[in-house]
């Protein structure tokens, strides 16, 4: 296991943001990634566990303890079950299926960062999440201390959440295991209105997968969600913020809000969400709200293609993109009464 002290940490987010860490361990097997872990814990050091580094926003001072890189491997195909370790790229992985002509998690393609991430945050994209293809998940319960497998039924997936990011200090993701579908060479049914309207089908269409994942990828790419090290819009961590999810009575302020600001006329998206809850879109408050693309006059600013992705010019600090966060939250919120939350996760530093 490689060992580093006082090692930088921003070559290993996609911001590329972020001081030191007082000592940088790289697992590259499920046991080197437990013995790091029982002894960060068994000499009460704190621990900062990093896969891809797509999600990750680190203050300028670092961390001064044991940061632990997960750079496992592992691709295991039966069938239509597949097994991934958690130092997996994904969008290799995803890329992978898609040869093997297996449906599921093809809309996911483009995603940065590792598999094992993918069910903390339950990522999705473009109509697919990977709680629907999810079957288990194995970590390491620091609780307990030992290795669990749990199933889709007890990780508690919601929206961009999961229980892995509910007890962000409990479990350390070592495998995920998904089922997926063999459709003919087909994809799972589009369920995104843009991706249908990309490839001039319908909702609901199945088209070839190769074809799924492409215009998927054309789609991020367009929006500056695919990485490019030459292109500083996808210095990023993606979606910056979580479209927020409101009351009833909540959801009717905001109505209000929108109408006395935009005029009545104007209808902001709204989409049923669970327990008679109603999404809405954060790119849409933002944009509405004044930050447009490109927002920003120093070394941190809104991606150029998407008002949703807060982006490293290429001499910002981590400090220059929280205080452009803020802004924009504060902006929001002044505008339609609702509070963004950031979907990646703070290290040394908050909102």
């Amino acid at each position: 296991m490689q060992e580093l002290h006082d090692a930088p940490l921003a070559p290993l987010t996609t911001f590329r943001l972020g001081g030191p860490a007082a000592r940088l361990l790289t697992a590259t097997t499920d046991a080197e990634v437990i013995a790091a872990v029982r002894e960060a814990d068994a000499s009460g050091t704190p621990l900062l566990v990093i896969g891809g580094g797509s999600n990750l926003v680190i203050g300028d001072k670092g961390f001064g303890g044991t940061a632990l890189r997960i750079a496992t491997k592992g691709f295991e195909l039966s069938g239509t079950s597949l097994e991934l370790a958690a130092g997996e790229v994904w969008t290799d992985a995803v890329a992978r299926t898609v040869e093997a002509g297996l449906a599921g998690i093809e809309c996911l393609a483009g995603i940065p960062g590792s598999a094992g991430a993918t069910p903390i945050q339950n990522v999705g994209a473009y109509g697919q999440e990977v709680s629907s293809t999810i079957t288990e998940v194995v970590a390491y319960d620091r609780r307990t201390r030992e290795t669990v497998t749990i199933p889709n039924t007890e990780c508690a997936f919601s929206y961009r959440h999961s229980r892995f990011k509910a007890e962000p200090d409990r479990f350390v993701v070592l495998r995920v295991r998904f089922e997926l579908e063999e459709a003919n060479g087909l994809s799972a049914p589009l369920k995104y209105p843009e991706t249908a309207r990309a490839m001039g089908v319908e909702q609901g269409d199945r088209v070839p997968l190769s074809a799924a994942r492409e215009t998927v990828l054309g789609l991020r790419a367009g929006k500056g969600m695919v990485l490019d090290p030459e292109d500083h819009d996808t210095w990023s961590a993606g979606s910056f913020f979580t479209n927020p999810i409101l009351e009833p009575a909540a959801f009717q302020d905001f109505l209000g809000r929108v109408h006395d600001r935009l005029g009545p006329d104007v209808t902001p998206p709204a989409f049923p969400a669970e327990g008679g809850r109603t999404k809405t879109s954060a790119a849409w408050l933002i944009d509405r709200a004044g930050f447009t693309k490109g927002y920003g006059s120093g070394p941190a600013r809104i991606s150029t293609k998407h008002t949703l992705a807060l982006t490293n010019r290429g001499a910002a600090t981590t400090e220059d993109l929280l205080a452009l966060a803020r802004e924009v939250v504060a902006g929001v919120h002044a505008a339609f009464g609702v509070t963004l939350v950031n979907e990646p996760v703070t290290v040394g530093v908050s909102l």
